[in-house]
C-alpha cells in the first residue's frame, strides 16, 4: 500500500473534523522529515493548527486511528525530537502570537509557535525581555524551547527555560485540557502522577538536579512534595512526549543597564575550561567558549577580516559582566582579568562592537557543519554537560576520545555551565558508518557519566541520546520514566521513539542512506569534492533561513518570508533535494516535489553567504533545471529571458522598432505571453544607442578592462559612460570587452548550463589575455561580476577561470586599492542603498559602504532582496511573491524616503523593480560619484 493510501483516511478524518491546513504533498513531507538532526522520519501529514480547537480535533482523530503526533516549532532540534512518523503539528505557521504582556507582573502569555525574537520585540518597549536566549533565538519558538528546556548563552544570568515559565496550557492525548498554574484539569492523570512519585521518592531525590545543566530524562525533581508538585517546570523538557502544549505564561526580566564583554585568550580549550571556577566567582551573565578551529573556518569562508580582533591565544572565553552600576561592572571586570590566568585579554564595552563576536558564537552550529578534516560534520553528540568545575579535564579527555575514534572536532559552547557543543565527522556514508557512530556515542556517554554529567545540557535527548539514558540513570530511575510516560500516554502516541521506549541511536540516520549521484554534473562543486550529495547535505537544519531579515539584515531567505511555507525555505529545499538523492518520496530530478520546492527560489544567492553552512541554492537550482530539461523542450521564459543578451543584440539594431513592438497594447500582450512574462510587468526600453556604439577609447592611464554586460550596454549605457569618467579621474584607461563577451548569467539562472559554459568559456579566454598582462577587470552589473568571481570557477573549471575570478573587482574594490585616489565629496547626500543580492553574497558590500562613508554620504543600507531577482519576478506565476518580497524592505523604505534622497542600486533588477512598483528611479554608484566630480570627462 502506498503512503498516499495510508494517509488518505487520516486526511479525510482531519478535514471532516474541521482541520483545514493539512499538508500531504511530497515536497512538504520531505521538508518535515528532518529537523536539525541527522535523522529522517517521513510523516504521514503535517497539520498547521490555526487554534487550540484544531489541536484538540487532531488529537481526537489521531487517537481514534492510532496515529502518532509530534509537536514542532521551528524544527531546530539537533537531537531528532521534532520529527515523527504520523502527524507533525507545526505551531509556527498560525499559532505564533504574543497574546498579552503584563509589565507589572513581568509576564507574557504566548502561543506555542511564538518565535523567541518576536516575544523579545514585544517585551522591549516595557524594558523587559525573556531571559533564555539560545543561538537560534531568531527563529526558534517558545514551544520548542519548552519542549527541550533550552538555555542559551546567558543561563548564568537568567536560568533555563524551566526557570522562566510560570504556567502552561496543554492537551493530554485523551483530549483533556491541562492548566498548570493554578493546577486544573486532567485530574485522573495528576492524581496518578502523585502516586507514581510517592512510590519513588528516594530515586527522585538522589538522581536528579545534581547540577544546573542536567537536562536528560524527565525533570522529576519538580514533582517532589517539598518542591510543591510543580507540574509547570516538570513538563518543560519533556519533549512533547507527555502532552501537547498550546500556550505558555512566561516570566520576563529587566536587562541590566551596562554590559561589558571580556574576551580572554588561552593556549588551548582545556586550559580555558580550567579557570571556569574562578570566572564564576564574579557572577557573569555569560561565559562562552570559542576555539580557534571555528575562527579558522570563518576566515577561510568569509575572508581574513570576518573575525573581529581577538586577544592572543588559540582558545577564548567570552565573559559578559553586567549590572546597573557601571563602576561595579568595571571593578568586577578588572578583578576578573587579574585572576583569569589568560595569556591576553580584550575589554569591549560597546555592544555594537561586541555583536560580531557574539554572532560567530551564535552561528557555531552551522559553522561547525564542516569539520577541520574538511568532511561534513554531524550532530549526534551535540550538547553534553558536566559540572563546571570539571569542564577543563573533561575537554581534554573528550579530545582524546575523538582522536581514538579517528574524528576531528571544533568544540564551542557554554563553558560557564559546563555545556559543550560539537559536531563530528562521523563516516556515516561508509558501510560501517552507523556502527562507528554508535560505538562513539556509547563511549562518549560513559565518559560524561564518569564526570557526573548529563548526556544533554539543553537540547533534549531525542533520538540521538534517549537509548543511552540507561547508562546515566539507574534501573529504578528508568522504570520511573516508563511509569510517568504510561500515566500520560499509555498508547505511546505522543512523540514516540524519544525518552521512553526509544528508537536505537543508529536507526533512521538520514545521511547514512545517501546514494551517489550517477548523473554527470554540470557544476564542479569544488567545496564538496565534486559531490552534489555532499553539497545538498551541507544543510544541517539550523534554520537560519527562517529568520526575519527585516530585523536582522542579510538576504536569506526572501521567498520563505513571503510564504512562510517550510518548503520555500533554504532548508526545506535542501531537504527535498536530499530526499531526491537518499529517500523514496522524490524519485528524480524531474519530480514534481523538486520543482515545487525550487519554483519560488529567487536564485538570490543569499544563502551562499548568510547560511552558516554555505548552502548555495541558486547553484543547486541551476543544476536541477539543467538535468531536468537537458535534451527536452523548456518553459517559454527559458528561451526569452534565458536568451536575453542574444535578443538584446538583435534589438539594438533597431531599438525604436523593438520598443514600439513591446509598448503597443495588442502586440505587447501577445509578446509577453509568448515570452512567459507576467502581463503586469513593464518591459524596460532599449537604449537608442548602446554604450559600445558611443565609446571613445582612452589612451592615457593605467589599463583596466571594463566588463560591459548586456544589461548595461543595451538598457543603461549611461552607467558605463559614468564609469569611464570615474575611472579616468582615478588615473585609469578603460578598455572594453568585445561584443561577444558575455557572462552567461541568464543561461545559468535558467539552467542552460551547457550553453552557459560555452559562452562563459569564450569570455574567460578573452579576459584571461588581459589578466596575464596584469590588467584588472572591473564589473558594473553585480550579478555579472558575481558570475566572473564565482560561477565561472564552478562552470568553466580551469586555471584561466580561477585567474579571472581573482582579477575581477567591483568599482569600489578597485578604487579602494588605487593609491592616492580620493572620492569626490558627497557631503549632505542622503542615500538609500539596495545592495544587489549577488553583490552581498559573492563580493560583499563592505568596500562600497566604506567608500560612501569616506565621501561623506549618509547611507541607509537596506537588507533583503528587491524581489525581481533577474528573470524570477518577471516570469508568469511569480509576480505576487516578487511584490511580497519587495514589500519586506525595499518598498517601505522608498515610501518613507524624503525629498532629495538618492536611491542607490547597482543592480539592473533592483532599479527595474523600484521603477516598476514605486516609480522611483535608481542610480548606480558610478553615476553618484561621477556626477560629483569637479568636471565631466569626454565619454559623458
Amino acid at each position: 500500500m502506498t503512503q498516499a493510501a495510508i494517509a488518505a483516511p487520516l486526511v479525510e478524518n482531519l478535514r471532516r473534523a474541521g482541520v483545514t491546513d493539512v499538508l500531504t504533498d511530497a515536497a512538504h513531507r520531505s521538508a518535515y522529515a528532518s529537523d536539525a538532526s541527522l535523522y529522517r522520519i517521513v510523516p504521514q501529514a503535517i497539520v498547521r493548527p490555526r487554534s487550540a480547537e484544531d489541536v484538540l480535533a487532531t488529537l481526537q482523530v489521531c487517537r481514534t486511528l492510532g496515529v502518532p503526533i509530534t509537536a514542532r516549532g521551528a524544527g531546530t532540534s539537533v537531537a531528532g525530537n521534532a520529527i515523527g512518523p504520523g502527524v507533525v503539528l507545526d505551531f509556527s505557521r498560525h499559532m505564533n502570537r504574543v497574546l498579552d504582556i503584563d509589565p507589572v507582573a513581568r509576564t507574557a502569555r504566548v502561543q506555542a509557535g511564538t518565535i523567541q525574537a518576536t516575544l523579545q520585540a514585544a517585551a522591549k518597549p516595557h524594558g523587559l525581555r525573556f531571559g533564555p536566549d539560545p543561538s537560534t533565538h531568531t527563529r526558534c519558538t517558545i514551544g520548542g524551547m519548552i519542549g527541550n528546556n533550552s538555555c542559551g548563552s546567558r543561563t548564568l544570568g537568567y536560568g533555563r527555560t524551566s526557570d522562566n515559565v510560570a504556567g502552561l496550557r496543554a492537551y493530554t492525548i485523551d483530549g483533556d485540557e491541562l492548566i498548570t498554574d493554578p493546577l486544573s484539569g486532567a485530574e485522573k492523570i495528576t492524581e496518578a502522577l502523585r502516586g507514581v512519585i510517592g512510590d519513588n521518592l528516594a530515586v527522585a531525590r538522589t538522581e536528579f538536579a545534581r547540577f544546573g545543566r542536567q537536562v536528560s530524562g524527565y525533570a522529576v525533581e519538580h514533582l517532589l512534595p517539598e518542591n510543591g508538585f510543580n507540574l509547570t517546570e516538570f513538563l518543560v523538557g519533556s519533549e512533547g512526549t507527555l502532552a501537547v502544549i498550546t500556550e505558555a505564561t512566561v516570566k520576563l526580566v529587566a536587562d541590566p543597564v551596562h554590559r561589558t564583554l571580556v574576551v580572554l585568550g588561552y593556549p588551548d580549550f582545556g586550559t580555558a575550561g580550567d579557570v571556569i571556577p574562578k570566572i564564576l566567582e564574579f557572577a557573569p551573565t555569560a561565559c562562552e567558549g570559542l576555539d580557534h578551529r571555528i575562527c579558522d573556518v570563518v576566515r577561510s569562508r568569509r575572508g581574513p577580516d570576518a573575525v573581529p580582533p581577538l586577544p592572543g591565544g588559540a582558545a577564548w572565553l567570552m565573559v559578559e559582566i553586567a549590572g546597573d552600576d557601571l563602576d561595579d561592572v568595571r571593578d568586577r571586570t578588572r578583578r576578573l582579568i587579574a585572576v583569569a590566568e589568560a595569556v591576553d585579554s580584550r575589554i569591549v564595552e560597546d555592544t555594537a562592537e561586541a555583536a560580531p563576536l557574539w554572532k560567530i558564537r551564535e552561528d557555531g552550529a552551522g559553522l561547525a557543519g564542516r569539520a577541520p578534516s574538511g568532511l561534513p560534520a554531524h550532530a549526534g553528540w551535540e550538547d553534553a554537560a558536566v559540572p563546571p568545575a570539571r569542564i577543563g579535564a573533561y575537554l581534554r579527555d573528550f579530545d582524546a576520545l575523538t582522536a581514538r575514534h579517528g574524528l576531528s572536532v571544533m568544540p564551542y559552547g557554554h563553558l560557564g555551565d559546563g555545556c559543550v557543543h560539537v559536531r563530528l565527522d562521523f563516516p556515516l556514508d561508509k558501510p560501517d558508518g552507523p556502527a562507528r557512530f554508535r560505538a562513539f556515542l556509547e563511549d562518549a556517554a560513559d565518559l560524561v557519566v564518569s564526570y557526573g554529567g548529563s548526556l544533554s545540557g539543553e537540547h533534549g535527548d531525542g533520538r540521538a541520546r534517549s537509548e543511552l539514558l540507561a547508562r546515566m540513570y539507574s534501573p529504578d530511575a528508568m522504570n520511573l520514566f516508563r511509569r510517568i510516560k504510561h500515566t500520560f500516554d499509555p498508547g505511546n502516541l505522543l512523540n514516540p521513539g524519544n525518552l521512553v521506549d526509544p528508537d536505537p541511536v543508529d536507526a533512521n540516520i538520514r545521511v547514512s542512506q545517501a546514494r551517489p549521484v550517477r548523473t554527470e554534473l554540470a557544476l564542479a562543486y569544488h567545496s564538496d569534492g565534486g559531490d552534489f550529495n555532499q553539497a545538498v547535505h551541507r544543510c544541517t537544519g539550523v534554520g537560519k533561513c527562517r529568520a526575519d531579515t527585516t530585523v536582522l539584515g542579510g538576504v536569506m531567505c526572501p521567498s520563505y518570508l513571503a510564504t512562510k511555507n517550510e518548503k520555500d525555505s533554504t532548508r526545506g529545499r535542501a531537504r527535498v533535494l536530499q530526499e531526491m538523492l537518499d529517500g523514496d518520496l522524490v524519485p528524480d530530478w524531474r519530480a514534481e516535489a523538486v520543482h515545487d520546492a525550487l519554483d519560488l527560489c529567487l536564485s538570490c544567492k543569499g544563502c551562499a553567504s548568510d547560511c552558516p553552512t554555505g548552502i548555495d541554492m541558486a547553484a543547486y537550482k541551476s543544476e536541477v533545471l539543467h538535468q531536468s530539461f537537458k535534451g527536452r523542450v523548456r518553459p517559454r521564459s527559458h528561451y526569452s529571458l534565458g536568451w536575453l543578451p542574444r535578443w538584446s543584440r538583435l534589438a539594438s539594431r533597431m531599438p525604436a522598432l523593438a520598443n514600439l513592438a513591446t509598448s503597443l497594447p495588442g502586440i505587447r500582450g501577445l509578446a509577453l505571453w509568448i515570452a512567459g512574462v507576467d502581463k503586469r510587468r513593464n518591459i524596460p526600453s532599449f537604449a537608442p544607442k548602446t554604450f559600445r556604439g558611443s565609446f571613445v577609447p582612452v589612451k592615457t592611464g593605467k589599463p583596466v578592462v571594463l566588463f560591459v554586460d548586456s544589461f548595461t550596454d543595451h538598457f543603461s549605457p549611461e552607467i558605463a559612460r559614468a564609469a569611464v569618467d570615474l575611472l579616468v579621474d582615478a588615473g585609469y584607461a578603460p578598455q572594453v570587452t568585445s561584443r561577444k563577451a558575455c557572462c552567461g548569467l541568464t543561461w545559468i539562472s535558467t539552467g542552460q548550463l551547457d550553453a552557459a559554459r560555452r559562452i562563459l568559456g569564450t569570455t574567460v579566454a578573452e579576459l584571461h589575455e588581459a589578466v596575464k598582462q596584469g590588467i584588472p577587470i572591473v564589473g558594473l552589473e553585480p550579478s555579472c561580476t558575481g558570475v566572473l568571481r564565482q560561477d565561472a570557477v564552478e562552470l568553466v573549471d580551469n586555471e584561466a577561470a580561477k585567474a579571472v575570478a581573482a582579477a575581477t573587482k567591483t568599482v569600489a574594490e578597485l578604487l579602494a586599492a588605487t593609491p592616492g585616489w580620493e572620492p569626490p565629496s558627497l557631503e549632505g547626500v542622503r542615500v538609500i542603498a539596495q545592495p544587489h543580492c549577488h553583490h552581498h553574497a559573492v563580493m560583499g558590500w563592505g568596500a562600497d559602504a566604506k567608500l560612501l562613508k569616506n565621501a561623506g554620504a549618509t547611507v541607509k543600507r537596506l537588507g533583503g532582496c528587491c524581489g525581481l531577482a533577474g528573470n524570477f519576478g518577471v516570469e508568469r506565476g511569480h509576480y505576487e511573491v516578487s511584490v511580497q518580497v519587495a514589500e519586506q524592505q525595499l518598498l517601505p523604505a522608498l515610501e518613507k524616503a524624503e525629498e532629495g534622497d538618492v536611491f542607490l542600486a547597482d543592480g539592473f533588477s533592483c532599479r527595474t523593480q523600484a521603477d516598476d512598483l514605486a516609480g522611483v528611479t535608481g542610480v548606480h554608484l558610478v553615476q553618484l560619484l561621477a556626477d560629483a566630480l569637479p568636471k565631466k570627462q569626454v565619454n559623458r
